[in-house]
């Protein structure tokens, strides 16, 4: 199984540039608003926590609760039953019926507070009108984002994850780099008014064309290059 991954992995790089394409053309499409008023509540946000970050006690067992809960959330999408939740400063732990490699590296690519505060916000806005409130959305959406981004940077390169250690270290870190271009990129379709799901996958497919079509032209000339060089004939 793990050679499989192994596999996998290695024939979704060219995903992954796709998506690192495509993320930045999303970007591209969004930066026309940098001046508005939901953009700088965002960069504000996510600038905010990134200071408090680097100058203040880092909250670990806050960003403990939030990988734990992400396990046990996908668990549940995915039909397992969850049971003993631990958090602590050292380190959290939460079992599962059934685990698969997305339930596994989901705390790595899913910025669980942050989705939080869209999911606390549309839930309120239900009850009462907050249009005139989005900038706080987008705020608390840049807070959480920086958040995630944050921790998982520290967590992946500081310290040893049996979560990654468990799925293979370059498939680990495939699904979570494409999976976090993947996750912002519907995220900002579906707050923003510039870039529709429809543009969206549209971008995606131009990318993962073009990222594929130029594998495959490399692989068939280094093919041809390696058959002529057998001959004889370089």
């Amino acid at each position: 199984m793990r050679w499989l991954k192994l596999l996998l992995a290695i024939l979704l790089l060219p995903a992954c540039v796709a998506l690192t394409l495509t993320g930045w053309r999303v970007a591209g499409e969004l930066a026309g608003r940098l001046d508005s008023p939901v953009a700088l509540a965002f960069w504000t946000g996510y600038g905010l926590w990134f200071a408090v970050f680097l100058l203040l006690p880092r909250p670990t067992r806050t960003y403990v609760l939030g990988h734990e809960l992400t396990h046990a959330l996908w668990a549940l999408l995915m039909g397992a039953r969850v049971s003993g939740l631990r958090v602590g400063k050292g380190g959290g732990q939460v079992k599962t019926s059934k685990t698969n490699w997305l339930i596994v590296l989901a705390p790595y690519f899913f910025p669980f507070y942050a989705m939080l505060f869209i999911a606390g916000f549309f839930l309120v806005r239900l009850c009462w009108p907050l249009d005139r409130y989005l900038w706080v959305l987008f705020f608390l959406v840049g807070l959480g984002w920086s958040f995630h981004v944050t921790f998982t940077l520290t967590t992946l390169l500081e310290v040893d994850q049996p979560d990654v250690r468990s799925q293979g270290w370059l498939f680990s870190m495939v699904v979570i780099y494409s999976m976090n271009l993947l996750v912002m990129a519907l995220t900002a379709a579906a707050l923003s008014d510039r870039v529709t799901f429809g543009e969206l996958a549209w971008l995606a497919g131009q990318d993962l064309r073009a990222a594929y079509g130029w594998t495959l032209d490399k692989l068939a000339w280094l093919w041809h290059h390696a058959a002529a060089v057998r001959k004889g004939n370089p």
